[in-house]
This record gives C-alpha cells, structure tokens and sequence, in this order.
C-alpha cells in the first residue's frame, strides 16, 4: 500500500496522469440553468451557452466519501485549491475528520496549474514510498514554489460576471486586449495586460526565464488552457525549445475556472528544483 492522494478538480491534472498516479479528484459544482452538476460534466463552450451559472465547492460529505474509498493503512493526503478563493480546504478539513483515519489537508494556496504540479509531486513521492507525513512535506514546498502566468481569451466572461463594465470590456476585445494574470500567495492577481496571445505568451516565457535559480536540479511545467489546447500546446513547445523538463504536461481548466475566467485561456505553471530538495 502507498498513501493515497485526493484532490479538487480546480487542478488541472490530465486524464491519463489522474490514472497512472491513482489521484482521487472530487468535483467542484456548477449549476448550470438551475441544475447541479459536477464541473467536468460540459464542455467549456456549451458551458459558457448557459442563461445562468455559478459554482460551487464539494461538500464536506463529498470529500468525505474520497477519503474512505481511499483509505488504508498508510494514510490520505488530501490537496485543495487555495482557501483564499474556495471554500474547498474547509471542506476538505471538515470531510478529513468525518472520515476519520490518518489524514492530512493541505491548502496548496494555488490553483490549476500550480495546484496540480503540487498534486504530481506528492503523488510520485507516495508512489515511490514516501510516508504521509512526507507526502504533504512534498506537497507544500512544491506550492510555496510553484508559479502560474496566464492570459484571457477575451474580456467576455468577466463582463458576464460583472468584474468590468460591458464597455469597457467590448472596447478592449475590439482592440485586441488580453487581460493577464498569476497566482500569488493564494490569490489571483492582475497583471498588465497584452495586445494579443502571442505576446502574452513572450512575457510568460520571460518571467519563467528570468526565475531560473543559478543552480538547478530539474524543471517541472504544465502548460494549461481553457478551451484552447493549440495555444497551450505552443507555449510549451517554444519552452521545450530553451530546455527539456523533467516533467511537462498539458492540463485543461475544470468548469468552475471556466466559469470565472471564460474560454481562450492560456497559462503556463512551473517550479525549479535545486540540488537542496530530496524529492
């Protein structure tokens, strides 16, 4: 047996690696036009059709269930979405001591894909025999580490949502504008915006150059989008172009963060190893 590791689906861990780890996924909710459904249940266009939507985190019932299908002797480490925008770590907390056992829950203060990387380091130190209490040491120096740049599709969903004026937001779609952001201390941050994809790409790129520490063991990247996997694929294709990461992959954003930030979303999330981490 290994410790078992569960998650939210605010991280944006793909399909196949979800399998290959065992990595328990508890959905966010949505309620798309009056009906509950689990956030991977639509795809990101048709869930953005609907007349009304809005989210919500699991229940703690429901991470409850994730920790007792898991357990077993070695313990459940259980990762969410930063506590600064769900309510998801209380619920996880509350969930952790319904089902009792040996459990630990860490707010990754991160999200897609800083929360998954987090998750994927975890999940390869359990794999590899880490103790639980390890696991969750993994776990948050990767998400003290971590970093995540994105840029928007458009200004449409936070127009929808109300975070801009309808103006203002029709004005800069018309010019071309993509808003950018990144997660920091738990929270989402504006950052100033680009002209186009392209060039938002170019500054992630340069951020992601410019952290680079003197020494380095490895580098672990995950390019993510919402609705748009051509674009996440070419921000890590020019990445993979400097460098050859140890680990790279490409995640989609579940349908709560589609919710917030709409379709056309493109990011990039990394951290660097250094020869003082025993990983």
């Amino acid at each position: 047996m290994t410790v078992a590791i569960v998650t939210d689906s605010a991280a944006a861990l793909p399909p196949a690696m979800q399998r290959e780890l065992d990595i328990g996924v508890v959905p966010i909710l949505l309620t798309v036009d009056g009906q509950e459904v689990a956030d991977d249940a639509l795809p990101p266009h048709e869930l953005l059709a609907a007349g009304t939507l809005s989210t919500a985190a699991p229940s703690a019932g429901a991470f409850a269930r994730a920790v007792r299908e898991r357990q077993g002797p070695d313990g459940v480490l259980v990762l969410t979405l930063s506590d600064k925008l769900s309510s998801s770590h209380r619920a996880a907390v509350l969930g952790a001591r319904e089902a009792e056992g040996s459990t630990i829950v860490v707010d990754t203060a991160n999200a897609a894909g800083a929360q998954a990387l987090a998750v994927h380091a975890a999940a390869v130190a359990a794999r590899d025999g880490a103790s639980l209490a390890e696991a969750a040491d993994v776990a948050r120096r990767v998400a003290a580490r971590a970093r995540l740049i994105g840029v928007l599709g458009s200004l449409e969903q936070l127009v929808r949502s109300g975070r801009i004026p309808s103006v203002a937001g029709r004005a800069g779609d018309r010019l071309g504008v993509r808003p950018m952001f990144d997660v920091h201390d738990g929270r989402i941050r504006r950052l100033l915006p680009s002209r186009n994809t392209e060039s938002a790409h170019r500054r992630i790129l340069d951020q992601w150059r410019r952290s680079r520490p003197p020494v380095v063991r490895a580098l672990h990247v995950a390019a993510v989008h919402a609705g748009a996997p051509t674009d996440a694929e070419a921000l890590l294709a020019a990445l993979t172009t400097e460098t050859e990461p140890d680990t790279a992959f490409i995640g989609g954003f579940g349908g709560a963060l589609v919710a917030t930030a709409g379709v056309g979303v493109s990011g990039l999330a990394w951290w660097w190893e250094t020869p003082e981490d025993l990983l």
